[in-house]
């Protein structure tokens, strides 16, 4: 690898704040001060990265790990998503958090409603796997709870992870049919696919095929272990515990060693796992760790300031002090490898305010007219159904339960149609009572896209069952669903629920808006910034190019040079530095979800989602022409700029100066067209 790089350890936390939630309480990054002070001292810490949309855990995961929007990584919407089946296009649901190779539906091995790949890209393909480059190069890659790249599920179904690692009848296969909890902790998880030669799975009887049967120019002849049961003796010298940070074997809830849950990745345990592999000789490790707020014993949200709260990032930081000396220790640190950190997404906190850390963890009946304490914490859960007329509702719809719900509306009826146009109209009306705003009604929804406006949000699937009719960008302090069941009477429309108080999915920019750190060699340091805009489709190639691998395509994000030595970049980018800075800026401009193109033709989608009535809905057809028709040319430029960003970075035709100053003024010229849809009466 270049620049020295003999190490790569990439960290992606769910939902941890840099920001702070209330201004009286610190942000989880300030309450972790031995990794904040290691980005900020030792290299660039960004408070200006985003997210995609739509903003959840799965997807910003996967476009970090890809460097593709969610339109070519195949999860537009999660972290479940629906579907229409094929045949009678009524709704389905299944999870994004799949593994790599795994389809939609996974009862058989093609596929009973929708036989397309979890993560389909372009053309109905798998999505290229993100540990091609490394293992290619001769590097194991190890994950630790990373979304899809480890065994997500111990299904026996003839197309199940089970079924197609192992085999059926094979002994994994029969212990998950037996004893699927103690599958899970064996199989689920933990992974390490192997170079090419082998590499680690060398040591292990217990290595399977590691198979990418639509990876570009092929995938043969690879291994992978799957599993802590597989991974612990293959990196601890045949040890079935690995330790965590604090020296405890890492064990299930009922004390079996191995992997001990996504929602158990806490520091400790995923810093444990890592630093067991890097000393084991796996120099690419990709991991996950849960978020803090989260009390999984209490089965309830913490507020900012609430003492469990508090104690778990306490926690997180002792971890990360430990992680850092451990490395350090082992000759593994900023001078010799990367470090790579960010969030998923940023979150909303749907709570009042409380000037001790005490937080009200009770519901409130919205419907009936109780005043909420002032303390009250959790999500305003609104039945959706409640918010239309009810002679105005599809006769049969469904949706994806978020702040920004996806709907499904049976029978996939193209848009404009009068029974979905009637249904978007209400919605867009919609006002009830969020306590957290006032005691009077006021409006549900801040925006709406149909797969129109959708498409400029790379939000259509290449999939064409997978993308819903609509989608509903609600107040982020809401959470809608389809019937109340969350609140103690499922007839009550709108109550407060305290178990969830962190929304996400949302377009506002306290969810949008999150942080990226890197250090090591070949990285600047800055400290922490502001001044260069970047988002999740970034990370991967900035990693690539200061490694010297490349992708076998082009990435929808580019090298972030701002944060990099100028002596860690291609020739290609040191020469045109300036002009290809300016178009990076303006590609993202254009093509990032939460860029100005894609806010304002989603102002103007909302504008006309909501006009119009059944006798005259000439306003919403007019707009919708001119959003499709300002995608159309944004995304043949941003191929364009695309192309020329990578090629700059990993090697290829190297666009003139005129060409960069043509595109860069042709980006300008449709940012300022959708400025005008979105400003237009």
């Amino acid at each position: 690898m270049n620049n020295g790089i003999k190490h790569v350890i990439s960290i992606q936390f769910d939902n941890t704040h840099l920001f702070r939630d209330r201004a009286n309480v610190p942000s989880d990054l300030e309450q972790m001060p031995n990794l904040l002070n290691f980005m900020t001292s030792n290299g660039t810490l960004s408070d200006n990265e985003h997210t995609i949309l739509i903003s959840h855990t799965a997807g910003g995961i996967l476009t970090s790990l890809t460097g593709l929007y969610p339109d070519r990584q195949g999860i537009t919407v999660s972290n479940s998503y629906g579907y229409f089946k094929t045949g009678t296009n009524a709704t389905a649901f299944s999870s994004a958090f799949k593994y790599w190779t795994d389809k939609v539906d996974d009862v058989t091995p093609t596929g009973v409603n929708d036989p397309n790949p979890n993560m389909v890209t372009t053309g109905g393909l798998n999505t290229p796997a993100p540990w091609v480059p490394y293992t290619r190069a001769g590097c194991d890659y190890g994950a630790v709870s990373t979304a899809n790249v480890v065994l997500e599920n111990t299904r026996t179904t003839p197309a199940g992870d089970m079924t197609k690692v192992f085999g059926a009848n094979s002994p994994e296969w029969n212990e998950a049919k037996a004893t699927p909890a103690l599958a899970q902790t064996d199989f689920v998880g933990i992974a390490v696919h192997c170079a090419v030669g082998g590499g680690i799975c060398n040591t292990s009887t217990h290595a399977r095929p590691d198979l990418l049967p639509d990876e570009p120019g092929g995938y043969n002849n690879f291994q992978a272990l799957f599993g802590a049961k597989y991974v612990n003796p293959a990196i601890t010298g045949g040890a079935n515990a690995v330790n965590d940070t604090n020296g405890h074997p890492i064990t299930d809830p009922a004390g079996n060693p191995g992997f001990p849950g996504f929602d158990g990745a806490l520091a400790k345990n995923t810093l444990g796992y890592i630093a067991q592999m890097q000393e084991a000789g796996v120099p690419i490790t990709f991991a996950y760790i849960s978020d803090a707020h989260d009390n999984h014993t209490l089965f309830r949200a913490s507020g900012p300031g609430e003492a469990d709260y508090v104690q778990q990032l306490h926690d997180y930081d002792q971890a990360f002090g430990t992680f850092f000396s451990r490395l350090a220790a082992d000759g593994i640190d900023k001078s010799n490898t990367l470090f790579v950190f960010t969030a998923d997404e940023n979150d909303h906190f749907a709570g009042g305010n409380s000037s001790d850390g005490t937080w009200s963890h009770t519901f409130c009946n919205v419907t009936g007219g109780q005043t909420c304490p002032a303390n009250q914490i959790g999500e305003v859960t609104q039945n959706i159904k409640a918010l239309v007329p009810a002679a105005d509702l599809p006769p049969a719809f469904d949706i994806h339960f978020d702040s920004a719900p996806t709907v499904y509306v049976a029978g996939n009826p193209a848009p404009g149609n009068a029974q979905v146009r009637q249904f978007e109209r209400d919605l867009a009306a919609a006002q009830n009572v969020d306590p957290y705003v006032s005691s009077s009604p006021s409006p549900v929804m801040l925006r709406i896209a149909d797969p129109v406006g959708q498409k400029a949000l790379h939000m259509v699937n290449a999939d064409p069952q997978r993308t819903q009719t609509f989608t509903y960008f609600a107040n982020p302090d809401y959470f809608l669903t389809t019937g109340n069941t969350a609140c103690p009477t499922a007839s009550v429309p709108t109550c407060v629920d305290y178990h969830f108080a962190y929304s996400h999915g949302d377009v506002t920019e306290d969810i949008a808006r999150t942080w990226l750190g890197f250090v090591g060699p070949g990285v600047k340091n800055l400290g922490r910034t502001s001044d260069t805009w970047s988002d999740h489709a970034d990370i991967r190639p900035t990693i690539l190019s200061l490694l010297g691998l490349k992708d076998s395509y082009e990435p929808d994000g580019a090298a972030l040079v701002d944060f990099l030595d100028t002596s860690a970049v291609s020739r290609e980018l040191r020469a045109h530095h300036e002009s290809l800075v300016r178009l990076h800026t303006v590609y993202k401009e254009i093509a990032a979800p939460f860029g100005p193109f894609a806010a304002d033709t989603l102002v103007a989608s909302t504008r006309a989602i909501a006009s119009g009535s059944a006798t005259d809905d000439s306003a919403y057809a007019s707009t919708e022409s001119s959003i499709s028709s300002l995608t159309s040319q944004r995304d043949a430029l941003e191929a364009q700029m695309r192309t020329a960003l990578t090629n700059a970075t990993f090697g290829g035709p190297l666009a003139s100066e005129q060409q960069l100053k043509s595109m860069i003024d042709q980006g300008n010229q449709l940012l300022d067209h959708a400025s005008a849809l979105a400003s237009a009466s």
